[in-house]
Parts: structure tokens; sequence; C-alpha cells
């Protein structure tokens, strides 16, 4: 298996972006029966938005549901039935009118009432025809985010900045999430198979030769996007606002593939699968594998940790990141992908905000941005379009 072979699916043979990038902007939001909204319809422009209020108001809930628009449970990672409004039917829907480099695309998400529940029972449409997959999104747009819930990536679980990375992954490589989801789907597969007394061996030689490929793809290509990212955040003006993040891989298979073919390292993890079989019948969970690998981000002027900066600076950290992904996406795909950034005042003084407001005019994408206070918001100027949000009522 080629596991270098799978990103960056819009570049042209030589390796660069097929085109400038395009803007890609909503124009038009409707959602029903959303959390808070029984119904809203925003029109928009292609300039970023900001939405101001007070605290459960809903203006998370409108990032919430743009973030529908992506493979995955959006921002907050809710499950479908919970995003129905409490006195509605049970069902919800978000729709889109999107511009972008092919023209206007119509998108479309949501639960049909007495259909929710698991996740296949969401809905996905394309120009008003039933897709495949939330996956088919990427086909037209990227969304990117930045929540108060990630202030904490450094310091918190390597979970967390697993699915950081791999969304970071996803925005580039639309194939990441299928594989990562198979790879999960034979894992738990072997791992039911060693908790029975007189397992098949065949079966898991199948399992762990699945699990070996799979497993050393996504490791691959985290491994791309940390190296195109680098590159991307060495571009980045010196002495910036938000400070150059140092980022590395800490995996078994990140790391045999820094030595190693990618046919070497299959076979090494499927045979390392074998061995430490009854390891892992013993703990009941599979303890090697791209499941298991985490995200080093270290201050690179401090070369610091970045779990021992300031709060400001962990910040500083995650929005340089955000912004460095952003330009990745945008040089790869040809188009600037819809930024989500919520509560982005938090944390950052008045100069870190005001370069925020500048980079992302000069970046070209689309921003919803939320806050309590408008007046942070004002060096935006005319840049932006201004929305008030209360009650799940949103004005101009």
């Amino acid at each position: 298996m080629d596991a270098s072979n799978h990103t960056t699916d819009r570049l042209d043979p030589t390796g660069r972006a097929a085109s400038a990038a395009a803007r890609a902007a909503i124009t038009s939001l409707k959602l029903t029966n959303f959390r808070n909204y029984p119904s809203l319809s925003l029109t928009l422009d292609e300039r970023p938005v900001v939405l101001t209020g007070p605290n459960g108001a809903g203006k998370t809930n409108l990032l919430e549901a743009i973030s529908f628009l992506s493979p995955g449970r959006g921002i907050r990672g809710a499950r479908l039935e919970a995003i129905a409004r409490q006195d509605g039917d049970g069902g919800w829907g978000v729709a889109v009118e999107l511009t972008n480099a092919a023209g206007s695309v119509d998108l479309g998400t949501g639960v049909i009432a007495g259909d929710g529940g698991p996740e296949g029972k969401r809905r996905v449409r394309i120009n008003r025809a039933t897709a495949g997959s939330s996956a088919a999104f990427l086909d037209h747009l990227r969304v990117l985010w930045l929540t108060p819930a990630m202030d904490g990536l450094f310091t918190g679980a390597p979970g967390d900045r697993r699915r950081f990375l791999d969304r970071a992954v996803l925005a580039i490589d639309k194939t990441h999430g299928t594989r990562a989801n198979a790879f999960e789907r034979a894992m738990r597969g072997r791992n039911r198979l060693l908790g029975e007394p007189s397992p098949d061996s065949r079966w898991l030689d199948a399992i762990e030769t699945e699990m070996a490929e799979l497993g050393v793809a996504i490791a691959a290509a985290r491994r791309e996007w940390a190296a195109l990212t680098v590159a991307m955040i060495g571009e980045a003006e010196a002495g910036g606002a938000f400070p150059a993040a140092l980022i590395a891989l800490d995996g078994t298979l990140e790391d045999d593939l820094q030595h190693h073919s990618a046919s070497v390292a299959e076979e090494a993890y499927r045979r390392r699968l074998q061995a430490e079989r009854r390891r892992d019948a013993a703990a009941g969970r599979t303890l090697v594998g791209p499941h298991r690998s985490d995200l080093i981000v270290r201050h690179g002027p401090k070369n610091m940790p970045a779990e021992t900066c300031s709060t400001g600076e962990q910040k500083a950290l995650l929005v340089g990141l955000v912004l460095a992904q952003t330009r990745l996406v945008a040089k790869l795909t040809g188009e600037t992908p819809i930024v989500l950034l919520d509560e982005i005042a938090a944390h950052l003084d008045e100069s870190r905000r005001a370069a925020l407001f500048d980079l992302l005019a000069r970046l070209g994408c689309q921003a919803f941005m939320t806050g309590t206070d408008d007046a942070v918001f004002a060096p935006l100027g005319d840049r932006a379009q201004r929305f008030a949000v209360a009650d799940g009522a949103v004005t101009a």
C-alpha cells in the first residue's frame, strides 16, 4: 500500500496549487428547529461575520450549525438528538448557499422528525440531491474552528490533541476520516476477538493486516500535514503577534516512518500486533497504534513546551496554528476555508486582537466570530458584517 499518495487532492502534477485561492463564502444561512432557533434566515456577503450578545443568547449555536457542514459532530461533538430544539418535533435542519471557485452550491444537513439518534440518520444534501455521507461536503468547502473548549488543548489529554490533529489533516486530505473510521472498526473487531476464549488466529491475521495498512496510512498523512504546516509556519512573518509553534508527532508508527518505507513500517506493525495479542487481551484494548499518538507543540521563540506557557501565550499559539492551517488549506485546495472563532477575544490583548483582524483580512477568508462585547471588534470597521444575537433572534 502506498501510504504517501493521499493528500493535496487539488494540486497539479508539479505539487503547486492549481490556482490562486478563491474565497469560499456563505451567502445565506437558514436554520430550522436548531438548538434555540425555531427558524432563522440570514443573508450574508463575503465579509467576515461578527456575532455579539450575552452569554446563552445562541451565538455559539450559529457557529455549531455551520460546523455541521463538515464531517463529524460539529464544534461541540454533540449527539444528533441533542441538537433539536427542545419544544420542536425532534427534527432539525441547516441549509446554506455557498459561493466558491466553482460558482454557487446549496448545502444542507439535518435530521427528519422521528428519525434522530445514530449518526447514520443524519441526512446530507448537495444541490438538493442526497449525498452518501457528510464527507461529501469536503468537495465544496473546508471548515476550521477554534472554541473556548480548545483553550486547554496543550494541557489536556492526548486524545484531545489527536482529534485536533486529525481534523487538521482532514481539512487537506478528504479521505483521512474514512481511513481513521475503518481503523477504529478493525481495532474494535480485534479487541472483541481477543476477548474470546479461543480466538481464530486466521481472523486475527486478516484484521491485523488491515490495521497495519490503515494505521501506517494514518501516520503518513499526519506526518505530511506536520511537514506542510511547519513549512507554512516558517513562511509567516517573523516577530508577529502570534508566536511560531514548533510541532512534532509522538507515535510508534510516525517514528517508524522516519526511518523506513511504508511497506516496512506496515510489516513491523503487523508483527507487533501479532506478538502482543496476549498483552492486549489482558488489557482489553490495543496498546500500540495511531490511536495512541500525540501532537507535541512548543513555543518557538522561547523553545518552551506549550503546556508550560501562560494562558495568553497558549491562546496565541492556538490562534497561530489555526491561521497557519487556514493558509495551508487555501494553498493546497485553491479555496479559503470557512473559519469559526468562538469567543475569540478571550485571553487576547488589544494588540493581538487587532493583529488577528488584519491577518484574517489579508487571508481573505470568511470568518465567523463571536463575543459578548461589540466594542472589541471595532478595529474591523466595515471589513465585517455585524449582527446582534439575543434569545434566538439575530438582528443587523
